[in-house]
């Protein structure tokens, strides 16, 4: 069983609470969750670098010179990669795909084992509540400073509340998430998960169903 604090909002810790086994304790294989990881940031790589093959550079429509009687090589055009200004060979594409398939069993299980190794290293805390009268950072960098975090933060939110979102927006060490929309890859990349207590709830009903 794993337990986590549960904190208010001025920073007073209220008591421990136990974390659901089937979220929090389950056996790490680093692994699946290394697959994972690898697929997610394979499928947000866009093919950016292009060259042109010999079919896409402008000109070249008419032979350089005859065939024969010149005494220079044999051309028949000057998008030849043999030219300077020519097309490329094997050059990099725009239309390379570097998607990596990843079945929803796996994800889900490496999200779990992300989750898990959180709470075994007590890098999760939970909060009682998260309300701010309006859109300000300074007000929510401020309970968050009163938090036992150290670096990085993922922010757990039960579900979009847009003042929470734009207090949160120029926070350099806090990015922000729904509990609905958790993956592998950013739970990782971040030192603590920072949870609300009725995103606990969500990630149950989400994660476990």
């Amino acid at each position: 069983m794993s337990n986590a604090a549960l904190y208010s909002q001025d920073g007073k810790k209220i008591r421990e609470i136990t974390l659901e086994p089937k979220l929090f304790d389950v056996p790490v294989r680093p692994v699946v969750v290394q697959q994972v990881v690898k697929a997610q940031l394979a499928n947000r790589r866009q093919p950016i670098a292009h060259a042109k093959d010999r079919s896409e550079v402008r000109g070249g429509g008419k032979k350089p010179w005859r065939q024969k009687g010149t005494g220079r090589a044999r051309h028949g055009s000057i998008r030849s990669p043999l030219w300077k200004g020519g097309g490329v060979t094997f050059g990099p594409s725009n239309e390379r795909n570097f998607s990596m398939k990843v079945n929803k069993k796996a994800r889900r299980t490496a999200l779990l084992m992300s989750l898990s190794d959180k709470a075994a290293r007590k890098r999760i805390i939970v909060l009682d509540k998260l309300s701010l009268p309006k859109i300000k950072t300074s007000a929510l960098q401020a309970i968050l400073n009163k938090l036992p975090i150290k670096r990085t933060a993922l922010l757990v939110i039960p579900k979009n509340d847009s003042v929470i979102i734009k207090s949160a927006r120029n926070i350099p060490s806090v990015y922000l998430i729904s509990a609905d929309s958790l993956n592998v890859y950013d739970v990782l990349r971040h030192d603590y998960l920072v949870v609300l207590e009725q995103s606990l709830a969500v990630m149950i009903k989400m994660y476990t169903a």
